[in-house]
């Protein structure tokens, strides 16, 4: 997208959310009102304190309008109190807006892409996006709305002030006037272009220098190190270039102020001469300059640096929670967590007829849990396949492993039986139905058929109960128990004061919120359980208790080992190797795998 189509697509929305609020708008601007009634006193008493008092000998009178001037200013005072206390109705909802915006971005974004290695950057950036991103949008408006409303009523005040004392004023202040605002407007929106295209660029370059940080090693082992440096080094030439195409258009800013803020000062001093040969009194000279000096320009000058910092800002950001964040150049994902190097596609993984591979069967009396017949997935369209026409059958009530190096496509492999990736090629079943049902695009429904668990688990606010029974409320009483003795949750649920005391997600470790997690999916009614390194955290004596707790459950256990261990408690194991996928029982795989020996440090036969 082009930057000098933002306030294109920014504008409409804007309308739209002042014209919602015209209340609070309306009283906004009947505070102001009194900021103008201000501004109209302070000159003009200056000026009549002059003619009427002090030059012509009445030096009471002086007195008393120069008290009339002074008392503007308390008037002035209690006109920004009420802005302020207005102003709360405008920045909150858009804030709320904002982060209910960048709230769902990320949910969304997560949810279509979970095997994806830059995971980490893209939290950082929606992270960013929900606290520094809102702010910097809240307080921008905030700024922008005060000094833009301060302008305003202050320029009606100032002005009118003028045409009181003498309409001849205007025609000399008016002219440099407009003509340094005329200029300062015409660099906006180039300049918001600018902002927008450093911003991108400076987002693209932080996600590069992370993911080239996580993988360091691997871009070293792989020989990648001039590849990337090249990558990072064009991102960098980039965010130089347009630095310095924000800094030539600083420059015609602060020229477009200059203008603005000195030449209408100049412009009445040059004029003097003329406008006293047109009966303009010293008293409305000296008002026209205080108008100048203490009022107009201070707030132009306000205007123009919100305009021209905030009201920038304000433009890009909310352009860009208008739009999804745009892709790093060259990116395409790489398959599991560990990448083989940023950008580095994984070797062709071959179709699953090693040793062991089930076949696809003709006919059975019920479905199988999970059939893959064929299936091919490539993170983009130029990357060669994590996953190459893989075939293989999970019967109803099987536990099986997954085991293989790391970034190899084992949580993309269970992303695929979740229907959170779709296949490029093949077909992926559940129950005897496509993993993920044909619908509309974006993140898939839920889906009773499986559950699965994340290595990162998800505890939420709220009791012990209602994390346990989230994916089946109608649990009772006894189920619950149950589950909490399957899976020795009962030192756990009594620290924490029982099942229906109220659970702070900051205060468990990560071992105790997997724990309750495989708690929560024990309890699903869902009969295939999917488990990407579910139990990382916990203690070998635990993780074995828990998996043999979830392998008795009725149903099916699909398990990325995250210990060797747990390939020996599964009746099957498949091993993902890159050039050909086995999948037999342990001990026939220990004789038919050289992979699958070296990952359990057996010597081969």
């Amino acid at each position: 997208m082009s930057g000098h189509r933002t306030p294109h697509r920014v504008l409409p929305q804007a309308r739209r959310f002042l014209r919602a609020r015209k209340r609070t708008l309306l009283a906004l601007a009947g505070w102001s009102l009194l900021e103008s009634a201000h501004t109209f006193l302070t000159g003009y008493g200056v000026a009549r304190a002059l003619d009427d008092g002090f030059l012509a000998g009445r030096t009471g009178t002086g007195l008393l309008w120069l008290a009339v001037a002074a008392l503007a200013a308390p008037l002035g005072g209690v006109a920004v109190r009420g802005v302020f206390g207005g102003l709360a109705g405008l920045v909150e909802p858009l804030r709320d807006g904002l982060v209910r915006r960048a709230v769902s971005q990320a949910l969304a974004s997560a949810v279509s892409s979970p095997a994806r290695p830059d995971a980490a950057a893209a939290d950082s950036a929606a992270v960013s996006r929900l606290v520094h991103q809102t702010e910097m949008a809240r307080d921008s408006f905030a700024g922008l709305v005060l000094t833009t409303r301060s302008f305003l009523f202050t320029a009606f005040g100032a002005l009118l002030g003028m045409a009181t004392l003498a309409p001849a004023l205007l025609l000399v202040v008016l002219p440099p006037l407009l003509l340094g605002l005329v200029l300062f407007l015409a660099t906006l929106v180039p300049m918001a272009a600018v902002q927008r295209a450093f911003l991108d660029t400076d987002e693209a370059l932080s996600g590069r220098v992370g993911e080239v940080g996580a993988g360091f090693r691997d871009v070293v082992a792989c020989g990648g190190v001039r590849r990337v440096a090249e990558d990072v080094g064009r991102l960098v030439t980039a965010e130089e270039r347009l630095a310095r195409r924000l800094a030539r258009w600083a420059g015609v800013r602060t020229l477009a102020l200059g203008a603005a803020g000195r030449l209408p000062v100049v412009a009445l001093v040059a004029a003097t001469p003329w406008l006293l040969d047109r009966g303009v009194t010293a008293g409305a000279l000296l008002g026209a300059l205080t108008y100048l000096v203490q009022s107009l320009l201070p707030a132009l000058h306000a205007l123009m640096s919100a305009l021209g910092a905030a009201g920038t800002r304000l433009l890009v950001v909310l352009d860009r929670f208008g739009t999804a964040t745009p892709p790093l150049p060259g990116d395409g994902p790489v398959p599991d967590r560990t990448p083989e190097g940023p950008g580095a596609a994984p070797p062709p993984a071959s179709r699953g007829t090693g040793a062991g591979a089930v076949p696809v069967r003709a006919a059975r009396p019920r479905p199988a849990a999970v059939e893959l017949r064929g299936v091919t997935f490539a993170y983009g369209p130029r990357a060669r396949p994590v996953v190459d026409g893989l075939d293989l059958v999970v019967e109803p009530g099987e536990h099986l492993a997954v085991v293989g190096p790391s970034g190899i496509g084992k949580s993309t492999l269970l992303a695929l039986l979740a229907g959170l990736l779709v296949p490029a090629g093949g077909t992926a079943l559940v129950a005897g139905a496509p993993a993920r049902p044909a619908g509309p695009p974006g993140p898939p429904g839920p889906d009773p058929r499986r559950a699965l668990l994340p290595q990162r688990a998800h505890v939420f606010s709220g009791t012990v109960r209602e994390n346990l029974c989230y994916l089946r409320p109608d649990a009772t009483d006894a189920e619950v128990e149950e589950v909490v003795e399957a899976l020795r949750l009962g030192p756990l649920v009594q620290r924490l004061g029982g099942p229906d005391a109220p659970v702070d997600p900051r205060g468990l470790s990560q071992g105790e919120r997997q724990h309750l997690a495989l708690g929560r999916a024990h309890l699903s009614p869902a009969p295939l359980l999917l488990l990407d390194e579910a139990t990382c955290h916990l203690d070998p004596e635990t993780e074995e208790h828990a998996e043999r707790a979830l392998a008795a459950r009725p149903g099916t256990l699909v398990v990325v080992a995250h210990r060797l261990s747990s390939a020996l408690r599964a009746d099957r194991v498949l091993v993902l190797d890159g050039t050909r996928a086995a999948c037999a029982p342990h001990e026939a795989l220990l004789g038919a795998s050289a992979l699958y020996r070296d990952l359990v440090g057996v010597s081969p036969p």
